[in-house]
Parts: structure tokens; sequence; C-alpha cells
């Protein structure tokens, strides 16, 4: 970490720039302002710059605050980043605007007059109650633009303020770099089965056992197939990654982690090819359970789907097999007659489980226990959790620390 003089340039959009400069105590002009009642000169502390976003580094922080606005922030922040805007989504429109179609001068000024009103206002709300000792980390976009408006005031008011250098794009190639470059290192076990066969409530049942699990779906918002959209937008592929990073690090490397098998996509959000990789060979646990009792808890899980029609009938043009056209009148049949469990099991029987068997002969991982189910109620997921445990405490005593 290295410091430097607490001063900075405003970037607006369009390119220009502001620089700010916080003045000294040893500036002649403002000597008599920056001292106290009591005669001792003021000290303002110099901005810190940080290089580089791992995560212990960002733990020595008390705060870590992204001065980008609430748009660039929904889609990806730091972990536990808090969203304090100089320039919120309207006022970084209004400022590009005013540069490109009028004034260069004006959109400086108005740009300006917004930062100084936003600070002022989180200064004296999110900002009010920080002791003397509170230490922040500053971050925007590039790093040193927008940061730096704010590390220089918070500097001023005596707070040792550090920014990332680079901004959020330090953060972004150190996420990628994990992710894309780096191999997992994780001992991964997949929990695999037929569509239907409740492998999400026997993970979370897991996850009580003090199982470590990586949810995927949870992560990525959706159940896996062309009808496991959760009611919620996923997040951007950027936040899915910065998500799954900090559960990554949240794991232990000497114990297993138990992941469901899915395929390289979880609705519109990518897997990392280093994770990938990892699943692709890991050894797997495989849930049995009859076809009509999948179709019952399909129908039970995915409930919400089945009170959209529309959506299920446009759900079933999307198949990515050629479907005969009298089996799609038949599905769709199906649906006006809210007939969903027989619409679930004829579905799993023509194109889920066939699917399912492909990928088992191509794979070359090996089973390390077929877990058999007649029924998937609450009582049958609990007594799999505790058959899975075993296996993995087995293997793990065979195994050894990994």
């Amino acid at each position: 970490m290295r410091t430097g003089p607490a001063r900075g340039t405003l970037r607006f959009p369009g390119g220009s720039r502001i620089v700010v400069a916080a003045k000294s105590h040893h500036d002649e002009a403002g000597r008599d302002d920056d001292r106290t009642r009591t005669g001792a000169p003021a000290t303002m502390k110099p901005v810190q710059v940080l290089a580089k976003a791992d995560r212990a580094s960002l733990a020595a922080f008390d705060a870590i605050i992204d001065v980008r606005s609430p748009g660039e922030f929904a889609l990806d922040h730091l972990p536990g980043a808090i969203n304090l805007p100089v320039l919120d989504d309207a006022q970084r429109a209004e400022v590009g605007t005013i540069y490109v179609q009028e004034s260069r001068l004006r959109a400086n000024r108005i740009g300006a007059a917004h930062v100084a009103r936003n600070i002022a206002q989180h200064l004296e709300t999110a900002l009010a109650d920080r002791p003397e000792t509170f230490q922040p980390l500053v971050y925007c976009w590039r790093g040193g633009q927008r940061s730096n408006a704010m590390a220089t005031i918070l500097a001023r008011v005596g707070w040792r303020t550090t920014v990332l250098d680079g901004g959020y794009r330090t953060y972004r190639r150190a996420v990628q770099t994990r992710l894309y470059d780096a191999p997992c290192a994780l001992d991964l076990v997949l929990l695999d089965g037929d569509t239907g066969s409740a492998k999400t409530a026997i993970l979370h049942a897991l996850a009580r056992r003090g199982v470590q699990i990586l949810d995927l779906e949870g992560l990525a918002r959706h159940r896996g197939s062309l009808f496991g959209a959760t009611g919620q937008p996923q997040p951007d592929q950027k936040r899915f990654e910065s998500q799954l990073l900090a559960a990554l690090d949240g794991l232990d490397p000497a114990q297993p982690v138990i992941v469901e098998a899915e395929s390289s996509k979880i609705g519109n959000r990518v897997i990392p090819p280093g994770l990938w990789d990892a699943r692709r060979r890991a050894p797997r646990i495989e849930v049995a359970a009859p076809l009509a009792e999948r179709a019952r808890y399909l129908v039970e899980a995915y409930g919400d789907i089945a009170a959209q029609g529309e959506s299920l009938l446009a759900i079933l043009e999307r198949l990515p097999v050629p479907i005969a056209q009298r089996r799609l009148n038949a599905w769709r049949q199906m649906v006006a007659d809210g007939a969903f469990t027989d619409l679930a099991e004829a579905l799993m029987a023509a194109h889920y489980d066939p699917a399912y068997a492909r990928g088992r002969r191509k794979s070359e991982q090996s089973t390390l226990a077929t877990i058999a189910l007649e029924r998937l109620d609450a009582a049958a997921i609990e007594d799999a959790a505790d058959r899975i445990t075993d296996t993995i405490l087995a293997r793990s005593s065979v195994v050894g620390p990994s």
C-alpha cells in the first residue's frame, strides 16, 4: 500500500475532468481556517492506495465504499461493499448529455455540484456515526476519479482513507484470474440424480448436518432446467461470479464439498471453467427415485411454474430437441387440463431422463453410493441426507486429508 497527496480528478461522462486537491494546514491562505479552537493545526491523513483486491487485503477495512452509480453497483460490486454514489444514474446521464450536446464547462460545473451535494449527504447520513478510528476503502470504476473525490473529503474529515488502485476493474481481474485461470483446489463430490429427485432439498439437509455444500442454483437464482426460473431475475454473470468466489473462499479445502451435478449453464449463467473442470473429475453420489414420485415432487417444488399456463406453453416450445407435433399437442392439452403431474412425468420420460442417461454413459466419474428412495417426502429427504453424510464420513476416513 502506498500513500500520496490527497488530490484526485473527477471524470464526468463524456471525458471531462476536474482536479480536486485538499488544502493542507501548511497553506498560507488556509492557515487560520485550518486551526482548531485551541490553536493546534488540524491534520489531514494522506490518502492511501491499495494495489490489490484479494480477500485478506479487503478484510483490513471497516467499510468498503462503492461510489459508482446504483446501476453500476447492482450489476456487481466488491464483497460487503456499500453504495454511496457521488453521481446517481440520472445525474450521470444528465452530465453526459450536457457534455456532448452543450458545453464541457457547464457539464463540469453541474457535475461538481452534484458530487459535492451527494458527498455532503453521505457525511450527514450513512457516515454520520463513524468514529475517529474509521478506516474505509473507496473505489469507483477505474480508480482515481470518482473515488478520489470521496476519498479526499473523507481524509479531510480525519479518517484514514484508502482508494483501490484501478477501482472495480482491479477486483474484476482478480475474480477472473481465480475462476478462469487457477485450478479449483476443492475436494468436490457431486450429488447426482434424475430431474425431480429432490437434490436441492437434500443438499440443504446436508448443510444442516454441517456438511460443506456449494449451492450453485441458489447463487444463480435458477433451478437448473427449462422450468427452473425462480420468479426473480438472475444476477449478471459478473455478480454470479463474485458471489461464487465468495462462497468458494468460505469453504475449507481440507473437507469435502457437496455440489449438485449441473450442466455448464444454470439458466443463463455459466459455470466458470476452473470449477467446471473440477466437477467433471469429481466422484458422484446418485439419488434414485421412481418416475411417478419424481413427477409428483417436481410439481410440488415447481408449483409456481405450473400456475402460469402461458409461460409453461412457451417453455415447451423451447425444448432443445425436436418434438413430434402429436406429442407437443398432447402436452399442451395437459397444460389446459391442469394435469401437471402427468405432464412432468411425460417430459421426464421423453426428454430429461434420456438426457441424464446419455451424460452418465459418457462420464468416467466413479459412483460412491446410490441412495434409493421410494418416496420424496420430508422424512425421506432427511434419511437421504443421513445416508449421504455417512458415505462422506466413510470416504474421508479412507482417503484421509486432501
